[in-house]
C-alpha cells in the first residue's frame, strides 16, 4: 500500500500567498520569470529562479545563482513571509479551471515507494533531466514544488475533503493571473490527519505519476544522496519524503496533445490524402475547426481545410494498453509509415502542441507556412494511463497535458 504521510508544511503568510505562488520553474525562461516576478518582491520565484536577481547574462546552472537561492530562501523565512507549522498535518489544495475544481491532497510520498513501484510510472527519465531537477533541493534542502500525483479515487477521502472545503473557510482564496482559481486548507484536526493516513494506508495500493516523472526521480535519488551522508540514518529523516499533491483519478481531465509536421515526405496534398484512406475513413469538413469527439477520430488540418480520419477496424488493438492509444495509431499509421517520421523524441520534421492552446493554434501553424500539415487527436483518458503505469508499459512521448499547473509556493517541505 501507499506511504502519504503528513508534514510541517513551510508556507507564505495569508496577506502575500497570491504574489508568493507562481508557475512550476521549468514553465519559463529567465525573461519570462523576471517578467512575472516584476512588482512581487516575495514572489517565489526569486528562489526557483534565482538568476533574475543575479547579473544580466549569469549561467543559470552557476553556483552564484544556486548561492542566490539559499540565500533568498533563508531571507524569506528570515522576514516571516514563510513560516513553518508546528505539527505535521495534510493540507488540501485545489484548482478551479472553466469552472470544474478538483481537490487534491497534499502530503509527503515515501522514496522507497517510488523504488519499490508503488508510485507507478508512465514514462521514461533521463538521468542529466533528473539531476536538473535535483541540484536546487541539493542546496536547498527543500521540495520547493510539488509533483502532481493521482490514486484510484476512494470514498472516504473525498468525504473527509467534501467536509472541509464545506464547512471551513478557505486559508488562501485566489485567481492567478491565467484565471485559474486556487484554494488551499491545512486540515487542523489531529484526528482527522490519522483518519486520512489510515485510508491512504489502507485503500490506496499505488499512487500515479501525472505530471513530473523527472521530478519524482530526482527526489528519490536526493532522499539516497542524503541517506549516505548521513552515518546515523534511520529512515524516518524527511529526506526519506518528498511533496506531492494526491488527486483522485475520477476528477482530473487530461488535455489532448497534438502534432504538427513540417512536411507530407515529398507527396502532395491528393496523393497524401489518397494513401491516409488505406487505414483511414477521411471526411472532408470544410474550413471550420474540427475537433475529434470520440477515441480513434481524429482531425488533420491541411492545405486550408479540416478533415475528419476515423481508424479502420484492426489498425489498433483494443486490448493492448499501447496499441489502443490514438497516439499510437496516429505515429504508426501516420507519421511512421506514410511520413517516414521515425522517433517523435529526435525529430525535427513534427513537434507537439498542446491542447490548452487550441486547434486555432494548429491552423495558425499550417497557415503561416511553418507546418505543412496538423493533426489533432481525442485526450487520452485517466484510466488508460492508469492501465499503462499498471501493466508496467511506457506511453508514447507528448501523450498527456494536464491542466491547470500546479501554483509552486502555497506549500514547502523542508528535508532537514
Amino acid at each position: 500500500m501507499a506511504i502519504v504521510k503528513p508534514f510541517r508544511g513551510l508556507r507564505p503568510t495569508q496577506d502575500i500567498a497570491k504574489d508568493l505562488a507562481c508557475l512550476p520553474y521549468d514553465v519559463m525562461n529567465s525573461e519570462e520569470a523576471a517578467q512575472m516576478a516584476e512588482g512581487k518582491d516575495c514572489s517565489l520565484l526569486h528562489i526557483t529562479r534565482a538568476e533574475i536577481d543575479c547579473p544580466a547574462g549569469t549561467d543559470v546552472h552557476s553556483e552564484e545563482v544556486y548561492e542566490k537561492s539559499v540565500s533568498n530562501f533563508n531571507l524569506w523565512q528570515e522576514k516571516g513571509w514563510l513560516k513553518q507549522d508546528e505539527e505535521a498535518k495534510f493540507y488540501i489544495y485545489a484548482q478551479t479551471m472553466d469552472g470544474r475544481t478538483q481537490y487534491g491532497i497534499v502530503a509527503n510520498a515515501a522514496c522507497e515507494d517510488y523504488k519499490t513501484g508503488v508510485i507507478k510510472k508512465h514514462e521514461l527519465t533521463r538521468p542529466d533531466k533528473e539531476e536538473d531537477r535535483m541540484i536546487l533541493t541539493r542546496y536547498t534542502k527543500a521540495n520547493l514544488e510539488p509533483v502532481f500525483f493521482s490514486y484510484k479515487a476512494v470514498p472516504e477521502i473525498d468525504a473527509i475533503v467534501e467536509n472541509i472545503v464545506k464547512n471551513e473557510e478557505a486559508t488562501y482564496d485566489f485567481v492567478a493571473e491565467d484565471g485559474f482559481g486556487h484554494h488551499f486548507w491545512p486540515v487542523n484536526d489531529p484526528a482527522t490527519n490519522k483518519e486520512l493516513e489510515e485510508l491512504f494506508a489502507t485503500k490506496v495500493p499505488a499512487t500515479y505519476v501525472a505530471d513530473g516523472h523527472h521530478r519524482t526521480a530526482a527526489a528519490a535519488r536526493i532522499g539516497d544522496e542524503f541517506a549516505a551522508k548521513n552515518p546515523n540514518h534511520t529512515g524516518d529523516e524527511e529526506y526519506n519524503y518528498f511533496m506531492a499533491v494526491h488527486f483522485p483519478d475520477n476528477q482530473l481531465k487530461i488535455i489532448d496533445y497534438n502534432r504538427v509536421v513540417k512536411d507530407l515526405n515529398g507527396m502532395t496534398a491528393e496523393e497524401f490524402l489518397a494513401k491516409l484512406e488505406a487505414t483511414f475513413e477521411v471526411e472532408c469538413m470544410g474550413e471550420e475547426i474540427y475537433k475529434p469527439a470520440k477515441l480513434h477520430e481524429f482531425s488533420m488540418y491541411l492545405e486550408g481545410k479540416w478533415y475528419k480520419m476515423n481508424a479502420k477496424e484492426g489498425t489498433y488493438d483494443d486490448k493492448d494498453p499501447i496499441g489502443v492509444l490514438d497516439v499510437t495509431i496516429l505515429s504508426n499509421h501516420v507519421l511512421d509509415n506514410l511520413l517516414d517520421i521515425k522517433d517523435l523524441r529526435t525529430t525535427t520534421r513534427a513537434e507537439f502542441v498542446g491542447g490548452i492552446r487550441g486547434l486555432g493554434e494548429l491552423k495558425k501553424r499550417v497557415d503561416s507556412g511553418d507546418m505543412k500539415a496538423a493533426f489533432a487527436l481525442y485526450a487520452v483518458s485517466m484510466q488508460q494511463l492508469i492501465d499503462i503505469a499498471d501493466t508496467g508499459n511506457i506511453m508514447p512521448p507528448k501523450t498527456t497535458w494536464f491542466e491547470p499547473k500546479l501554483r509552486s509556493g502555497l506549500l514547502i517541505h523542508k528535508l532537514d
